[in-house]
């Protein structure tokens, strides 16, 4: 969870490390979608994504998924400042 009245918060830094999809651990997690700037949006590109959307990112979490979309989490590889 948020801090009261905090709109943004650090995110400690991750490793990611290449594996097979067989080898990875099923663990209760949140897939939160990662863009490169706070505006969800951008250029539909040929893919079906956006040009601003980077990734998912699996987070652990003991909460259901729906806990964290309500919230709206995301992450983000940079702030608008």
């Amino acid at each position: 969870e948020s801090n009261p009245k905090a709109l943004y918060d650090s995110m400690p830094v991750m490793w990611l490390k290449p594996c097979k999809k067989e080898d990875i651990v099923d663990r209760p997690h949140y897939v939160a979608p990662v863009y490169k700037t706070s505006e969800r949006r951008g250029t539909l590109s040929t893919t079906g994504h956006s040009t601003n959307f980077v990734m998912d990112m699996r987070l652990p979490s003991d909460q259901p998924q729906s806990h964290w979309i309500m919230r709206g989490v995301a992450l983000l590889c940079q702030l608008d400042d």
